[in-house]
């Protein structure tokens, strides 16, 4: 149960349902819109194209925590979700001149549809398996993009689009793209607050919790199983149209089985069923992986004799897995239960002992 601030209580159920109560929170929360909207402005281009992959990832990640974390079914292919999404935003953008207004929405439905047919096995198989057959999905998905017709998805060579437009304005630099990621990330990250305390939300919880009891209790498992993966591979989706955007090229080895590892790690960093862990996780790990990617050419030139920058490059996944195992073993429950902790010190201080 949270704690709340100090003389801070519920009236009705509007008040105890809602994420922000107080007006430093409104607060936090206004200044917070205002200098993440306000980026451009500030932010060199580095930044806001490390801004800009963080936000694309974080759709994905949380997508994901709603299949895994909040319903308990394994992924292993959101990666390939994510790569379906792209390559029908993709084209629909190049062969149909669809506006990016309809072709990245209907790149969640492509990556919804994915998941949905790779998840409908988890109504028989779980865990182990089932993390097989989503592996299946990250396994087949280069296999069949790259050997359909080149008019459809490019092939092996890949496929590329043209810029979105708004109009007679043309969103081709970081700064304009920026605009339209953070917003729709910041879209996707409402529903997905808000999925967790609707009807559906608490069906997908019960399944996790135990799926025989949930059963018993009226929730059809195969209806919300199959819904897990149709959401979570929703947001897939719709994070690899803005990636297409971004890059304005698609190829299938764009979408490999790394990336969806890296973000079960994520989740894993950040807490597994909570959402704001999914965005810490991402923020997390990114940024530990810019940083060891700026250090390295600095260690290069500090220690030659270890082999120079190509080996701190390598060495980065080694030092990102470690990560994740150090959070494995001293802090399992990730980054968003040590933020509830510090919060919640923080309101009852200076009487711990509550």
């Amino acid at each position: 149960m949270a704690v709340l601030p100090c003389g801070v209580h519920s009236a009705n159920y509007s008040q105890d349902k809602a994420f922000i109560r107080t007006p430093v929170q409104w607060v936090c929360f206004i200044a917070f819109l205002l200098i993440v909207f306000a980026g451009p402005f500030f932010f060199p281009s580095r930044m806001l194209g490390i801004i800009i992959i963080t936000g694309i990832t974080i759709i994905a990640v949380v997508g994901l925590q709603i299949t895994v974390g909040l319903t308990g079914q394994i992924n292993l292919g959101q990666s390939a979700f994510m790569g379906m999404g792209a390559f029908t935003t993709a084209t629909l953008a190049a062969n149909f001149n669809l506006p990016f207004w309809l072709s990245i929405p209907a790149g969640g439905i492509g990556g919804a549809l994915l998941g949905a047919i790779f998840g409908i096995p988890a109504l028989r198989v779980k865990g182990f398996y089932l993390a097989l057959t989503s592996l299946a999905a990250q396994i087949l998905f280069p296999l069949l993009i790259t050997r359909m017709p080149s008019k459809w998805f490019g092939g092996p060579n890949g496929l590329g689009l043209a810029p979105a437009k708004i109009g007679g304005f043309t969103l081709q630099s970081d700064q304009s793209l920026y605009y339209l990621i953070m917003g729709v990330t910041v879209i996707m990250l409402f529903f997905a607050f808000n999925l967790t305390r609707s009807r559906v939300g608490r069906a997908l919880m019960a399944v996790r919790d135990n799926d025989i009891v949930a059963e018993i209790m009226g929730v059809n498992l195969f209806t919300y199983k199959t819904l897990a993966f149709a959401i979570g591979s929703l947001y897939a989706g719709i994070a690899g149209g803005l990636w297409a955007y971004y890059l304005r090229y698609v190829m299938a080895e764009q979408f490999n089985l790394w990336s969806s590892v890296w973000y079960l790690g994520m989740i894993i960093v950040g807490g597994v069923g909570s959402i704001l862990g999914a965005i810490l996780g991402t923020v997390f790990l990114r940024a530990l992986q810019e940083l060891i990617t700026i250090a390295g050419p600095w260690f290069g030139q500090v220690f030659p004799q270890a082999g120079g920058e190509a080996l701190w490059y390598s060495g980065m996944n080694i030092v990102l897995g470690g990560v994740i195992i150090l959070f494995l073993i001293f802090e399992p429950k990730g980054l968003a239960h040590r933020w509830n902790v510090l919060k919640h010190s923080f309101r009852i201080w200076p009487y711990p002992y509550l």
